[in-house]
């Protein structure tokens, strides 16, 4: 599919195994998790010993057999659905004419979608020089849609970042985020920790940092990214339920349950994800539920007074939260991973598990009015300065919600300002 035109500065193309770009972000969605830059560690093949193998894994399918209530759920959630085979179901983008075209600033460049029955494809156009295209196919879509997707492709057994994004607020094309704009890329590696939290598991062909093997990807983050690989469980199951008599469940259940870990190491599972860029020890998948998470990421703490991104390190913005000091709570508190998200008016049913909501300075004027905008005043939406797309000249920013819980005095006023003008 790809053109035989000399392609010189208008496009950014691999040549042979060296690349000529590489780093930045993934546009990610809910559970998201950006993209790091893996120490060079990890260039040492012997640190793939501790991967599980296929074979310590049962699969969702196994899980669902008992569990079929929460897998049921789960089906549903960002996180399951946070990568995919690339197909009709999965991208989100438009194809139909009208909305098939990413405009860049430089007019005489486009990025046009296409597909056929071989599969869906973005080729970037010269209009000045149309024969001087490039065309790549989608393979993998990483992220759910919540707030947007981005799409990988295979070059032989490499893995890299097409250079448009799905963006979910405008349901638009964007150039994908920390990709130049007036430029198409098709040089950007896919790093190991980029897989690790958008997939549950691979294989990874060191030394090259974007070399995997190809087949057993399972993709979306499943039951065992946080119960820990269940094969040696559900064997236990199986014999437990074949014996005679009364059923006896074996002592050691060969699984994590994460509410019976410590409160440190709860943590620590939402961090291998949630905790922003950071330099990787280890090699990856090779972090199991109930591990110190600081023996396989180089977490950098936030400093008390220091403004975390709302995209960035959002376990570390908790920790500054004195709802978190001062409570035993952990992300679970709030989130409940089996379900799908719930609207922000309905957490603070779980703020008001702690506090009372008379004592709100706002509520001698807005009385029960306050009662399902906790979060909206103590959690805000924030524009991300991590998931930035500049698309024909014009700047895109990602909207979160701010984990560190704390008093922010102008967002309340313009609450107390949408409630007073709702209830006039």
């Amino acid at each position: 599919m790809k053109s035989n035109s000399q392609f010189s500065d208008t496009f950014r193309v691999k040549s042979g195994n060296k690349l000529r770009a590489g780093g930045g972000i993934l546009l990610l969605a809910c559970a998201v998790l950006a993209p790091v830059v893996l120490s060079q560690a990890l260039s040492s093949p012997e640190l793939n010993r501790d991967q599980p193998p296929p074979s310590a894994y049962a699969g969702d399918s196994a899980c669902a057999q008992c569990h079929r209530k929460q897998a049921v759920s789960y089906a549903f959630t960002s996180h399951a659905r946070d990568s995919a085979p690339a197909s009709a179901g999965h991208i989100l983008g438009s194809f139909l004419p009208g909305s098939d075209v990413l405009h860049t600033s430089d007019p005489n460049l486009v990025v046009n979608m296409t597909h056929g029955p071989d599969g869906f494809y973005q080729n970037a156009v010269n209009l000045s020089d149309p024969q001087k295209h490039l065309t790549e196919r989608f393979d993998i879509v990483i992220g759910s849609g919540r707030h947007g997707q981005s799409y990988l492709f295979w070059n032989d057994d490499q893995l890299y970042e097409l250079p448009a994004s799905y963006w979910a607020p405008d349901h638009a094309w964007i150039i994908s985020p920390g990709f130049p704009d007036g430029q198409v890329h098709f040089d950007r590696p896919v790093e190991p920790r980029c897989l690790e939290c958008h997939t549950s598991y691979f294989h990874w062909v060191p030394p090259d940092i974007n070399r995997f093997a190809k087949t057993g990807i399972v993709y979306g983050i499943n039951c065992e990214r946080c119960h820990g690989p269940g094969a040696e469980h559900v064997a236990r199951e199986h014999a437990a339920a074949s014996r005679q008599g009364a059923r006896q469940a074996p002592a050691d259940l060969a699984i994590v349950n994460p509410a019976h870990l410590s409160r440190d190491r709860q943590i620590d599972l939402c961090s291998l994800c949630h905790a922003g860029a950071v330099d990787a020890r280890r090699a990856p998948l090779t972090f199991q539920a109930g591990d110190n998470i600081d023996d396989y990421l180089a977490i950098q703490p936030p400093t008390p007074g220091e403004t975390v991104d709302v995209h960035g390190n959002q376990v570390g913005a908790m920790k500054l939260s004195r709802c978190f000091t001062s409570s035993n709570m952990t992300c679970s508190t709030c989130h409940d991973v089996h379900e799908r998200p719930a609207s922000a008016e309905s957490y603070s049913r779980h703020c008001l598990a702690c506090h009372q909501m008379q004592t709100c300075g706002r509520y001698p004027v807005l009385g029960q009015a306050i009662r399902t905008k906790c979060v909206d005043c103590h959690m805000p939406l924030g524009e991300s300065d991590k998931i930035v797309s500049t698309t024909g000249g014009h700047t895109l920013r990602m909207l979160a919600r701010t984990h560190q819980i704390a008093i922010y005095p102008d967002v309340s006023v313009r609450v107390e300002q949408s409630l007073t003008q709702k209830f006039r």
